[in-house]
């Protein structure tokens, strides 16, 4: 074979040529897989966060209209939990708690669905989970659509919470698609999606509570909750047309082998230890454990400290709904912009080092959030704080994905999300009792602190690596 140059190959350079070539095509194959994968999230996430500023019209409607007794019952028991805490027993804090129990009820429900679906994901392939797992979210919208009670408006939530895997499904397509080079930049563009769709869904749906405020209807949600369906219906449609089968049928793993584990799926202490993972090597298992237990301490504090920032800037400012509003919205960009022109550039290689610095970078903002007394001191704690947001996560999720064969990454990336979900689910509690038990500036001095642990068991990573 001859070359532009007239230059003979040899077959090692014809081999090499092929590879290459190969590699190319694989490459524009991944780009296009990863943007797809994009385009769902971000339809996904904008019906999933509409939801959020609703809330507290949903609980006032709830309130005042629910005749099953469940609502009352739920309602004593936040207005018990606000006495034994400290927090004011008012209106305004009780839908906070209130939302509070309901999204710790919806990650608990993630921490136990996830590995299973992930699991299944490696016997019978990421699409058919991944569309069964749109087709149970699009069914809470409807329930939700329909709910002229709290139980259905609970259930509703409960088939979310179960459906809800279709994220770490998309981390575990991204895995299987991409190389070492390219994985860090799917990883960022799902946290790219998240930032848009936290950014974006609430916003619709603080639309959607102004436009329907005056309204009489039963359900005042009728409205957002048809928005929601109709995107969750868009992207089944979407990924059924555009989106392929990315585990091929000889890397599964067997359904005897699923059967054998089914116990493991849903222990905690199993899932810290990824038990359920069989070909990994000692050293291997012991680097995916340790990322596990960072992942899970990074989450827990973080997402107790981000659940309790409503009440500390009411508190301390007197920060309006719009203004937590707009608050949310500058974190969500700032996330946005670092991940869109930061995050996807890491070199690989270079996760370990960037996780340890975005930990870092949380310390101090958590301990200026502790004392800071006028709102551009505290803006420049959030602005730490979203940079911290749009690095960690997505560079513990690159470094996950690269253990284990292709039959296991559903099983590994659907336990890695479930630590996190089981973290978002109890930190709300814990961190609520010690904000309103001990004052806002020992709660966030403690989270600070807390982010020790896992920056050291980081910075062991880094230093594994360079040795």
């Amino acid at each position: 074979m001859k070359t532009r140059s007239g230059k003979t190959l040899d077959a090692d350079g014809q081999n090499i040529l092929k590879t290459n070539s190969a590699k190319i095509m694989a490459g524009n194959g991944s780009n296009k897989i990863f943007y797809t994968v994009f385009v769902s999230l971000i339809l996904d996430l904008l019906a999933f966060t509409v939801i959020l500023p609703l809330l507290p019209g949903l609980l006032e409607h709830y309130s005042n209209n629910d005749q099953t007794g469940l609502f009352s019952a739920l309602k004593s028991g936040v207005s018990r939990f606000s006495l034994f805490v400290g927090a004011p027993d008012t209106p305004r804090w009780n839908s906070v708690l209130f939302g509070g129990l309901i999204g710790s009820l919806f990650s608990m429900l993630q921490f136990l669905t996830s590995p299973i679906i992930g699991a299944v994901s490696d016997v019978y392939g990421r699409r058919p989970m991944m569309l069964l797992s749109l087709f149970g979210i699009a069914l809470s919208y409807l329930l939700w659509a329909l709910s002229n009670n709290f139980l259905m408006f609970v259930i509703a939530r409960i088939v979310g919470g179960i459906s809800k895997s279709n994220v770490s499904l998309a981390t575990a397509i991204v895995t299987d698609v991409s190389t070492p080079q390219q994985r860090g930049k799917g990883m960022a563009l799902i946290g790219i999606a998240f930032s848009i769709g936290f950014v974006f869904g609430p916003t619709i749906g603080a639309a959607f509570s102004i436009l329907t405020k005056d309204s009489e209807a039963s359900v005042p949600s009728l409205t957002p909750a048809l928005f929601s369906l109709c995107l969750s219906l868009i992207d089944i449609v979407y990924v059924y047309l555009y989106l392929p089968e990315t585990l091929p049928a000889s890397k599964r793993l067997s359904a005897k082998s699923l059967l054998s584990h089914a116990a493991q799926y849903i222990s905690p202490v199993a899932l810290f230890k990824f038990s359920s993972v069989q070909n990994l090597s000692p050293s291997e298992s012991s680097k995916v454990q340790k990322l596990g237990r960072i992942y899970f301490i990074f989450l827990f504090v973080y997402a107790g400290l981000e659940f309790t920032l409503p009440f500390l800037m009411h508190n301390r400012f007197h920060y309006s709904s719009m203004q937590q509003g707009k608050m949310f919205f500058y974190i969500g960009t700032v996330m946005a912009l670092v991940q869109g022109g930061y995050t996807r550039r890491i070199t690989p290689g270079k996760e370990a080092k960037i996780a340890s610095h975005g930990i870092v970078i949380l310390i101090p903002s958590f301990l200026l959030m502790a004392f800071a007394t006028v709102p551009w001191l505290m803006y420049t704690a959030l602005t730490l704080f979203a940079f911290a947001s749009a690095t960690v996560v997505p560079c513990l999720t690159t470094l996950v994905s690269t253990y284990g064969g292709d039959h296991e990454k559903g099983t590994i990336m659907g336990i890695f999300r479930s630590l996190g979900a089981l973290a978002r689910a109890i930190a709300p509690i814990l961190a609520s009792f010690v904000y309103w038990g001990f004052g806002a500036h020992i709660c966030y001095t403690i989270g600070g602190i807390l982010l020790l642990l896992p920056l050291l068991q980081v910075i062991s990573l880094v230093k594994g690596k360079t040795q």
